[in-house]
């Protein structure tokens, strides 16, 4: 896939599987824009790997969940390199994968359902927003949104997060319908489990076994499983693509 003078926002960039797909990117040639909350090292290590990988990188510091603190890290990224072809929502608020001590859903408050969908739709909706201008002014444009396998197979139910990203799913699909006559195409990635990152380190040798029993293709996803889906949702590979929601869990979700 070459994406050489195509300019790609991924938000929550600054590691794991965001740090991932960002380094992917650059690695055909993009520009990317790393979006980051508060871990300016992280970022910092995120535009070397970019650079290390061949591609043009910026970081850009911006509370997703925060419309106008959005919409100015949007002018900024085109204000750089005059353009936004793709973007990739993956930043969501700070969950801990802990089967043992995750919270059953009788101790399960709204404002945990609240906090998950702000993280998840709430920055997507500000996102979407933000970009769509320019997007419409070029009548192109792909918008990949970051959900989860446990919205179709609830492995492990993690009630608010499961919830939340099942919002964004249905997001997507509507903003697709809407979006597809101008030329912008809307899809997801739905990872399983993805190790190592912070939010799966709690998760406990056990669970991953019985994970990795369930699964065909025997493993736990790397964030560098993740990549290839994302590329080639943003890539003209999949042009006439648009709705859809690819699982990249090793077969545990079949459609």
């Amino acid at each position: 896939m070459d994406f050489l003078n195509r300019v790609v926002l991924v938000t929550g960039a600054s590691r794991g599987i965001g740090g991932a797909i960002a380094r992917a990117f650059a690695s055909e040639g993009a520009s990317v824009a790393v979006n980051y909350l508060q871990n300016t090292v992280a970022a910092e290590e995120t535009l070397a790997a970019c650079a290390a990988a061949g591609g043009d990188a910026a970081a850009f510091q911006a509370d997703v969940t925060d419309a106008s603190a959005v919409e100015q890290m949007v002018q900024d990224v085109l204000d750089t390199w005059g353009r936004i072809d793709v973007l990739v929502n993956n930043a969501f608020k700070p969950y801990v994968f802990d089967p043992e001590n995750r919270k059953m859903f009788q101790d399960t408050g709204w404002q945990d359902y609240q906090t998950q969908m702000e993280g998840a739709l709430k920055s997507a909706h500000a996102t979407c927003l933000a970009v769509l201008p320019a997007m419409k002014k070029r009548t192109a444009g792909s918008i990949i949104n970051m959900v989860t396998d446990l919205v179709a197979r609830p492995t492990v139910p993690y009630h608010d997060y499961a919830t939340a990203k099942a919002a964004l799913t249905g997001f997507s699909r509507t903003l697709a319908a809407d979006l597809g006559p101008l030329g912008i195409r809307v899809n997801c990635v739905a990872p399983g489990l993805v190790y190592p990152t912070e939010a799966s380190r709690p998760t406990g040798e056990d669970v991953k076994d019985m994970i990795e029993a369930a699964t065909p293709l025997g493993r736990i996803a790397r964030p560098e499983d993740v990549t290839g889906p994302v590329l080639f949702l943003a890539s003209d590979w999949s042009r006439f693509m648009t709705g859809q929601t690819l699982f990249v869990d090793g077969g545990l979700v079949m459609n």
